[in-house]
């Protein structure tokens, strides 16, 4: 498995935009993002950081690899 950059949480919810996810709502420094179909959804923490750890979290709700992340950024 690749190494995981850290990124800031913007940088994070545009990925998965580009997989089809849209932002459904934000509520205060999280992001929630959906997809209809298939249907998945995940929180983004919207901070300076995101940790490693919560990074491979969002990965594994979006369904999304570590190439295809570090691709798209």
């Amino acid at each position: 498995m690749s190494k995981l950059p850290l990124v800031c949480g913007l940088e994070v919810a545009r990925a998965p935009e580009k997989f089809g996810f849209t932002v459904r709502r934000q509520q205060r420094s999280h992001i929630i993002m959906r997809r209809d179909d298939p249907f998945a959804q995940t929180v983004i923490p919207n901070h300076r950081q995101v940790d490693r750890g919560t990074l491979r979290f969002i990965l594994r709700q979006t369904e999304i690899t570590a190439e295809e992340l570090i691709k798209v950024l």
